[in-house]
């Protein structure tokens, strides 16, 4: 699923494909927001893990989880 990740004083948002569920990801967003840690910690498809300081995030929107496509039919 696609991640979108806004920090505070960056021009820019994160993006990331992640194999968490939605749950997963919620339940860290939440854990980094109400202070019981300090970074939002989430790990995308590749393996790498993705640290944001919890006091700079400015938003985050979680995706729908996308289904991959096989074949060559018409897009």
């Amino acid at each position: 699923m696609e991640i979108k990740i806004g920090v505070q004083h960056t021009p820019r948002e994160i993006v990331l494909e992640s194999g968490q569920s939605a749950e997963e990801v919620e339940s860290a967003v939440n854990a980094a927001l109400s202070g019981t840690t300090q970074l939002l910690s989430l790990v995308d498809e590749r393996g790498r893990k993705v640290l944001v300081p919890a006091d700079r995030v400015a938003y985050v929107e979680i995706g729908q989880p996308t289904q991959r496509r096989v074949g060559f039919g018409a897009l």
